[in-house]
């Protein structure tokens, strides 16, 4: 965070308090949006079908039990998928495919200007490149399975995080909505026993997942569950371990209750097993390290071809965005622990024969000033760059780069080409076959674009 400004952090420590009910909340700045989801009711949940253990929004008073039925009879749908990643803190659009020899942006980027010879050319404007660390997704380009929008975002930006994030997570530039945008595709075409329908592979919800309706769930990584008694360890905790699920069932209600229990957790520690240690049987390599990202999409390829009843799946990426200073350094680690990732995760998806069915949208609030600033970095900007990643997307660009002599606007700022709204209707009609109007406020009045192949 050591390049971040402080209503990045503010920001982050917010949605970070909100993300339970009844934690309470820090002061915030007059007139700055509640994150979508705040306030609703978080409960635990075994999902002994999935071998998940969860924390479960939305649920209101349905029986937590009814969920496992409802994922047993949903896993066999095998339903379109859409990943969102997001990058926190406003990416810098303008080194991730940056002007490549452009006397305008080497006046204005001094320092932080790639040089011309750096990164690989984009085949659909000659003027621009990919940033050095984006060689993966410049390689999916060349295949045909990355949609560049060079200049996304909407008119009159909000160059605040809580705001502009969370215009983007509710689909519309209105800050009292509490529902995101894919929350409420869940409530319209969702059902109410399968939380798994919207999961946020995070330790706290996402609000582009908030529903009104139907439950939504969270975990931080699927292969983390552990199973641990205070003073217990070594062979005889791996004995308590195997006697799990011998428990007699007796003939009160507290015995009865008891041996349901471990039966339950000996049923889970049986599915968890095989990955211990996240051993997701990958048919590719994923990047080494510590990092979750990695290991976050290397679980969902898993599970999404154990044939888990996914829908919209939502994961932020590595790093931090909110580059103010040093953030030639920082970019470049952040991207390329991202970009390898991802096509590690479209490689994944393509050797279990379930590509078609994933599509990965790749986003962040806004992008970066186009004018370096005294720190080695640079400030809020307006329109950033988004991504369509997956098999089946046309991988032709939307929108088209303004330029840099007149697609500034008054406060330096990269204008948009292409509104996000019209992205989100789009993917909802022919991605999820859902009227978007039913979805996005004022959908008519944003065109669709042919997005798939």
């Amino acid at each position: 965070m050591s390049c971040s400004c402080n209503e990045f952090s503010r920001a982050s420590l917010f949605r970070r308090s909100v993300a339970e009910a009844g934690r309470g909340l820090p002061a915030i700045e007059p007139g700055m949006p509640l994150p979508a989801g705040s306030g609703l009711d978080r409960r635990s949940f075994l999902a002994r079908t999935a071998g998940l253990a969860l924390a479960v929004y939305g649920a209101g008073k349905l029986p937590l039990g009814l969920f496992d039925e409802g994922i047993a009879r949903a896993q066999s749908a095998g339903g379109p998928i859409l990943v969102s990643v997001f990058l926190e803190g406003g990416a810098d659009s303008l080194s991730m495919l940056f002007p490549a020899g452009n006397t305008r942006y080497h006046q204005l980027r001094p320092t932080l200007a790639l040089q011309p010879n750096e990164g690989s050319p984009f085949s659909e404007d000659a003027r621009l490149r990919w940033h050095p660390s984006l060689a993966p997704l410049a390689e999916l380009h060349d295949e045909g399975k990355v949609t560049v929008l060079p200049a996304v975002g909407y008119t009159n930006a909000d160059q605040s995080h809580f705001t502009s994030r969370h215009y983007w997570e509710v689909g519309a530039t209105d800050a009292h909505l509490r529902t995101g945008w894919l929350g409420r595709y869940l409530d319209v075409a969702g059902a109410m026993d399968n939380p798994l329908q919207g999961l946020a592979l995070s330790s706290s919800l996402h609000p582009a997942l908030a529903s009104a309706n139907v439950p939504v769930a969270c975990v931080s990584r699927i292969d983390e569950y552990d199973f641990w008694a205070a003073g217990v360890w070594g062979p005889v905790q791996q004995r308590m371990l195997d006697a799990l699920g011998t428990f007699p069932p007796g003939s009160s209600a507290a015995t009865r209750k008891a041996a349901e229990v471990t039966t339950q957790v000996a049923r889970l520690r049986g599915q968890l097993l095989p990955f211990d240690g996240g051993n997701w049987g990958s048919p590719v390599p994923y990047p080494p390290g510590r990092n979750a990202f990695p290991a976050r999409l290397a679980g969902l390829a898993a599970i999404i071809a154990a044939g888990l009843p996914l829908r919209c799946v939502s994961v932020n990426a590595p790093g931090m965005y909110d580059t103010h200073a040093d953030q030639a350094g920082e970019l470049t680690d952040s991207l390329a622990l991202t970009a390898n990732t991802l096509r590690a995760f479209q490689r994944d998806l393509e050797a279990r024969g379930i590509a078609d069915r994933v599509l990965v949208h790749v986003w962040s609030e806004f992008g970066r000033r186009g004018e370096e600033n005294g720190s080695d970095g640079t400030d809020h900007g307006a329109a950033g760059i988004g991504l369509l990643i997956g098999s089946r997307v046309r991988g032709q660009m939307l929108g088209e780069f303004p330029g840099l002599e007149t697609g500034l606007d008054n406060d330096g700022n990269l204008m948009a080409t292409f509104d996000y709204r019209t992205l989100y209707c789009s993917l909802l009609e022919q991605w999820f076959a859902t009227d978007a109007a039913q979805i996005i406020p004022n959908a008519a009045g944003f065109p669709r674009v042919p997005l798939l192949r």
